[in-house]
């Protein structure tokens, strides 16, 4: 089922993928009631998700993990290596705090992950924040997130981080603890526009796909401090 938005030009462009329709109906009425983000259409399996994305091009794709016929860790790879949808950002919502499927996902090229039972603020937030290319994490996904990395990094890993400026490691440290490129741009007492070019510099260095990734090389490179667990 899909659905022009009333404001194309305008609004955030998403695609709602989950098995259960009942979940996929309260999520269209909590996205749908904003101004300026729409749901464009919806899909039920993974092979549904992947075949939605290709001809609807949504902005956003809002992705359950554990589905029937191809599930989301699959869906996510195929949708972020697909050429014609550089422009779609995944944003997977997960039931669960941290499992083996969350880490699949995040290697496919999923943007962040959200907890199903998120308010509806946190959830539009989340899809303005992925289309804006910033990652977002649930708070309690980060924090474990960050001891997964630092327990199963490689002995002997290519020290990517050598080849960035002192800035540029700064910069990589605060965005694998979470923050926004407004706290990034508070943190260090530089503009917005400075904050959004030394991202730049570091997906380009790193060959990072987007933020999610220089999440991920923070966590492998210990820039991150271990969490409490």
């Amino acid at each position: 089922m899909t659905r022009a938005p009333s404001s194309p030009e305008a609004a955030v462009r998403v695609l709602l993928v989950d098995d259960e329709a009942l979940l996929r109906r309260s999520l269209r009425i909590a996205i749908d009631r904003e101004p300026d983000v729409a749901v464009v259409g919806e899909a039920g399996t993974g092979a549904e998700a992947v075949a939605a994305a290709r001809r609807l091009r949504p902005d956003v794709v809002l992705m359950d993990v554990r589905m029937p016929d191809g599930d989301g860790i699959n869906a996510t790879e195929q949708i972020t290596a697909a050429p014609e949808l550089a422009g779609t950002r995944v944003l997977v919502l997960s039931m669960f705090e941290l499992d083996d499927h969350v880490h699949g996902a995040l290697r496919a090229g999923a943007s962040g992950f959200l907890l199903k039972d998120a308010r509806p603020d946190q959830l539009v937030d989340a899809i303005r924040r992925v289309h804006q290319g910033e990652s977002l994490f649930a708070p309690a996904i980060l924090t474990t997130l960050v001891g997964h990395f630092l327990d199963r990094a490689r002995p002997g890993a290519p020290r990517q981080v050598e080849r960035l400026t002192a800035r540029e490691i700064e910069v990589l440290t605060l965005v694998g603890r979470g923050l926004s490129n407004d706290e990034i741009a508070r943190e260090l007492t530089v503009s917005r526009n400075t904050v959004k070019t030394h991202l730049g510099n570091l997906l380009s260095k790193l060959a990072a796909r987007d933020r999610a990734q220089l999440v991920i090389t923070a966590y492998e490179h210990r820039l991150v401090t271990p969490p409490v667990r």
